[in-house]
């Protein structure tokens, strides 16, 4: 494979670039006396590839590159942007982020030599460029994907399978002195399955990756296969589904991906800037009781590999694990550089955008309830009737009062202590802080999702990992096609 230079290299090499270049961006962004500057580098790299009805039917290929430069003044954030990456875009863009943040004063030097930026993670080291692989390969992989997920039943009609390959390379240079860089592979694979008997069609999807190389799916081909038998799995069994039953109900959530709840529901109202604005359901309970003393929710940004991990977040404010909830109490807030600044504490490694062309915001990166000590098929042997969902598909929140709505793509009846039949059209509605005071049980089972999350917020995506053990939640509204 084509051998990569290091990250700082790459960019003083392909722009020209030096440090003395970067100095004088920032000096100049910083000349009315603003708080903080910074410049942010990406070039990025993408390969996708999708089959449909047994052929491959589109590749492609993408190369983004360019640089944000942004002034903090106060509560105020100017930023511009450029995808010409030279000295001159460089000292426009900063006039222009200077302008929207409009803070008075003068000039300010600034000296990267200092370089006193602490040392980054090492999450995910892929030391060559796994965007040169060969064609054959990828085509030879989604092929043996579509015939795993066709032999898994006769009703599965049509397979859509697709990846996609990302490589980006930033550099963040800053006001603080501090110069950092990052190379961060990802990839992701997408298998969806349509099913059809008797008049009926339903269709299913699954798949993975993370911060991972292509071979994370070659080396080991059964990774691939299981997603294929996945789908397949799910488009089936929605033919014996039954109309879900409504009203209030237990509802026990199985591992993993379930966890997006958690996610929507309660992590993006442990954001900063949510709470600083105190426009959060937990704005003002820091230390205040918020969940039963089950729970203890975590985002961590640290863990190798995953999807929502970082070496550094994209203000270069290495990544952490950080406690939001410990046993029921409010204990953290997830931080970006401007809010951390604003509250008077310290960046948590949450700040991230979606590309150059976005200011970092604070957002989550891998965010799950621990474990606890229950056995799982305790939990569902403790209910009479209730719901035990699965898998989860769209939700609405309102993070000013945590209302939430999901649908559950897969879910099952729970009669007399067991798993019975499926059930169609099941959603989820309650109050993301109600809902945690309301957990009574959780499984010693906890899961990471496989690798697929996207997170939206304010415009910008960003990828994300969720994860949740088995839990046991009394009294959740749903909603269903039968009284």
């Amino acid at each position: 494979m084509t051998q990569t230079p290091p990250p700082q290299t790459f960019f003083f090499d392909r722009f020209g670039l030096d440090a003395r270049a970067l100095e004088s961006t920032l000096g100049s962004a910083l000349a009315r006396r603003a708080d903080f500057a910074d410049l942010y580098f990406e070039f990025r790299t993408v390969q996708g590839m999708s089959l449909e009805e047994g052929s491959v039917k589109k590749t492609t290929h993408s190369v983004s590159q360019g640089v944000g430069v942004r002034v903090l003044a106060g509560d105020k954030t100017g930023y511009a942007y450029s995808d010409e990456v030279t000295v001159e875009r460089l000292q426009v863009a900063a006039e222009h982020a200077r302008q929207i943040a409009s803070a008075p004063g003068a000039s300010t030097s600034v000296d990267l030599r200092r370089n006193t930026a602490a040392q980054p993670h090492a999450l995910y080291p892929v030391e060559s460029a796994q965007i040169a692989r060969p064609l054959p390969e990828r085509v030879a992989l989604l092929e043996r994907v579509d015939r795993e997920a066709r032999a898994y039943d006769p009703r599965i009609t049509n397979v859509m399978a697709s990846f996609a390959i990302e490589e980006k390379i930033v550099l963040i240079a800053n006001s603080a002195g501090e110069l950092i860089a990052d190379r961060q592979p990802l990839l992701r694979l997408q298998v969806a399955c349509i099913a059809e008997d008797g008049g009926k069609r339903h269709s299913a999807s699954a798949g993975g990756g993370g911060r991972v190389a292509f071979d994370f799916l070659v080396d080991d081909e059964e990774r691939a296969l299981k997603f294929a038998r996945e789908a397949a799995r799910q488009a089936i069994v929605a033919f014996d589904a039954v109309d879900t039953p409504a009203g209030q109900m237990t509802v026990v959530l199985g591992p993993g991906w379930p966890g997006v709840l958690l996610h929507e529901a309660v992590g993006h109202g442990l954001e900063g800037d949510f709470n600083r604005k105190g426009t959060s359901a937990f704005a003002k309970l820091m230390g205040e009781r918020v969940a039963s003393e089950l729970c203890t929710v975590v985002d961590d940004g640290t863990i190798p590999s995953r999807r929502g991990s970082l070496n550094v977040d994209d203000e270069g404010v290495p990544t952490r694990r950080n406690v939001l909830i410990e046993k029921g109490r409010l204990t953290g807030y997830l931080q970006d550089r401007l809010n951390a600044r604003l509250m008077g504490v310290e960046p948590t490694g949450n700040g991230r955008r979606e590309s150059f062309m976005h200011y970092p915001m604070p957002r989550m990166t891998n965010t799950f309830m621990l474990a606890g000590e229950d056995d799982p098929e305790d939990i569902i042997r403790s209910v009479d009737r209730g719901l035990y969902a699965v898998s989860f598909g769209g939700g609405q929140v309102d993070i000013t009062n945590g209302k939430f709505v999901f649908s559950a793509s897969e879910a099952y009846l729970i009669e007399g202590g067991r798993i019975g039949a499926p059930v169609k059209d099941a959603t989820l509605i309650g109050n993301g802080p109600d809902v945690l005071t309301r957990i009574s049980r959780v499984g010693g089972d906890l899961k990471l999702d496989e690798g697929i999350g996207v997170c939206g917020k304010d415009g910008q995506s960003v990828p994300v990992g969720v994860g949740l053990p088995t839990i046991r939640i009394d009294g959740l509204t749903v909603g269903g096609t039968r009284a």
